[in-house]
């Protein structure tokens, strides 16, 4: 694909600089079929868990042609995913195990999962992942009518489901859950935490799910007083990330605190203290500290932090540290 667009600051964003979803198309049956038939489609091919395929070798998706569809899947129900590039992109997802295995061998390709393969793959096929993941998962997830129990059907071009009862005929959207992620700061210091299940040294922004009836900024407030008993101020959006793994959406923020005071109080969190640039910078050099994976939204907030508060360029440091 052309790699020559401006790639966003976080991983999976932007896909709408290259991507036309063509959402007022979707229930044009005849001419979503017209797509799928042009030479120039290219059908994007997931197993059960969500895993793609990757040119063997390289880092670049492995994407079926009209012929290749034909050929191994035939009439398989596939998605559209807009238009990229002047060409069509679907989604085929495949359930059958041993047809996989076959097709990772005759088309040279290997699996991967998103998480892996996010940061190796172009900044709009990462996107595309993510996306085609996203949808993928609410398709599978989302079988029955909640309201009244009989099976769905997909429609809309895989964006939508449609109860099969018609006494019902509920539509069913796929659904992302937000979560704010914040990087909270006081006295030229910034909270972090991590995880007892996390790599030693881990340290990473703190996150939560928004509640029913929420503002985003409230659910900042909230969740940096859950799990660090502190008190937050001003709180100022930053950027978002989606993130299907299985289907979020990250908000993120940068936020102030009214105190440093640390009092752990729904005990989600096996530590959190507070850093400064120097003691981030000294406990990367030493291995002490582990920055949080460029995958996520949260490296890009301490990234921002660091640049903006202390001119310190956290990917400088990590890959410092690495060469050593």
């Amino acid at each position: 694909m052309d790699r020559a667009w401006l790639s966003p600051t976080n991983t999976f964003a932007g896909l709408s600089l290259v991507l036309d979803r063509v959402a007022e198309s979707r229930d044009d049956s005849t001419w979503i079929l017209a797509q799928a038939r042009l030479p120039q489609a290219r059908y994007l091919l997931l197993d059960s868990a969500g895993e793609a395929f990757l040119r063997r070798g390289s880092d670049e998706l492995r994407w079926l042609n009209v012929d290749e569809r034909e050929q191994w899947l035939g009439d398989t129900r596939a998605s559209l995913l807009g238009n990229a590039h002047g060409r069509p992109h679907f989604l085929l997802v495949v359930n059958d195990a041993e047809r996989i295995g076959d097709m990772e061998s005759a088309l040279d390709a290997r699996r991967a999962s998103l998480r892996s393969a996010g940061l190796q793959l172009a900044a709009d096929e990462a996107g595309l992942f993510a996306y085609a993941k996203g949808l993928s998962h609410w398709q599978r997830e989302t079988r029955f009518c909640s309201q009244c129990g009989a099976a769905l059907l997909l429609v809309a071009a895989g964006h939508r489901a449609q109860c099969t009862n018609v006494d019902c005929a509920r539509l069913h959207f796929p659904r992302t859950d937000a979560a704010v992620i914040m990087l909270v700061e006081q006295d030229g210091a910034c909270l972090l935490g991590r995880q007892a299940g996390w790599p030693p040294g881990r340290y990473s922004t703190l996150a939560g799910f928004v509640e029913p009836g929420e503002a985003l900024e409230d659910a900042v407030r909230r969740e940096v007083a859950e799990e660090a008993g502190v008190i937050v101020d001003e709180v100022r959006y930053h950027s978002s990330q989606p993130w299907p793994m299985p289907a979020s959406l990250m908000v993120g923020f940068i936020a102030t605190a009214r105190s440093s005071h640390i009092a752990k109080r729904d005990h989600e969190l096996e530590d959190a203290r507070w850093f400064t640039p120097q003691q981030i910078v000294d406990g990367i050099a030493d291995g002490s500290f582990v920055p949080p994976t460029r995958l996520s939204v949260s490296y890009q907030l301490l990234a921002y932090w660091l640049r903006e508060r202390a001119g310190i360029d956290l990917g400088e440091l990590v890959a410092t540290a690495a060469s050593r």
